[in-house]
């Protein structure tokens, strides 16, 4: 028995009638009524009655009917599904992401455009520091993971640049910079600062360091926040000051402001992270949604240390 006895019995069936059935199928009349003669003599009984000018189902034919119908559904649906899975349309994709980046406005944007597109995948998220994602992503626990580079060595991950961004001084309402469009890195000279703890926090929190000291003066830390987002809660309670990525300029507006950096200007990296072998549909499908950015996607190389938030 074949899928093709299924459909015939399936359209004769439904018209009760083998020239009309056979036109249905675009096949002659005599295959047809041989293919149906077939498949009663295999299953050993009469699926039709044979009156005048029609046919009617027996008490038999009706009941292998029903099940014929939920078969060739059953088979219409993996044959569905399957070119979706191969088109990306079905499937699970895991994201990754650092917590500053759950804050871009491209990757928010990016997510809300694959899942108006792609409705039936299930979507699975993870925030973690740079180096915990790509560890993630080698254990294929994630798919895809929004990072700020560089991260652990190795070169079976690629790495797409997506955005820079500005780095910006966040400070409470009341402070005497709160003012100002723009300040000098210099001029944060005896602030109280707030950063990320460097055991969790390395990249920004490092460039921040680093930066103070160029510009001729080691910043005074008095408070390491638990991650990001709480930097901003500790300004809006007054106790200090810090340096974030623009895309948080968002968070606690009615207690904190946010101003620009003029000189030096520091930037934070953006970029999506996947296995350099990927070849699952909806992980690439959901990739190449992602604006790309000025420069090309790149292998993490050994010369790369660990990153933060």
């Amino acid at each position: 028995m074949e899928l093709r006895h299924l459909r015939y019995f399936v359209a004769t069936a439904e018209e009760l009638h083998f020239t009309r059935a056979a036109q249905r199928l675009g096949i002659a009349q005599p295959p047809l009524t041989q293919q149906i003669k077939a498949l009663e003599a295999e299953l050993g009984l009469k699926l039709f009655h044979r009156l005048p000018g029609r046919v009617e189902l027996t008490d038999a034919g009706r009941v292998f009917f029903e099940d014929a119908q939920r078969i060739l559904d059953g088979v219409g649906r993996a044959v569905a599904r399957s070119q979706s899975s191969a088109k990306g349309m079905v499937g699970r994709l895991g994201i990754g992401f650092t917590e500053s980046a759950s804050f871009s406005t491209l990757v928010t944007s990016s997510l809300r455009r694959y899942r108006h597109d792609f409705p039936n995948v299930e979507l699975s998220f993870e925030e973690a520091r740079t180096a915990q994602l790509a560890e993630l992503l080698r254990q294929g626990r994630i798919d895809v993971a929004f990072v700020r580079p560089p991260v652990t060595r190795g070169n079976d991950l690629t790495f797409r640049p997506l955005h820079s961004e500005r780095m910006v001084v966040a400070v409470p309402k009341r402070h005497r910079l709160a003012g100002r469009r723009s300040l000098r890195l210099i001029e944060l000279k005896g602030e109280e600062f707030i950063l990320y703890p460097r055991a969790t926090r390395l990249g920004l929190s490092d460039m921040i360091l680093t930066a103070c000291e160029r510009a001729g003066f080691s910043p005074l830390i008095a408070q390491r926040a638990p991650q990001i987002s709480s930097t901003i809660n500790f300004v809006a309670a007054s106790l200090g000051i810090t340096i974030v990525p623009e895309c948080m300029m968002t968070s606690r507006s009615d207690a904190v402001s946010y101003v620009h950096l003029s000189s030096p200007r520091l930037c934070a990296d953006l970029g999506v992270a996947h296995r350099s072998n990927e070849g699952s549909s909806v992980v690439t499908g959901f990739i190449d949604r992602i604006p790309s950015g000025s420069t090309s996607a790149v292998t993490f190389g050994s010369h790369m240390q660990e990153h933060g938030v």
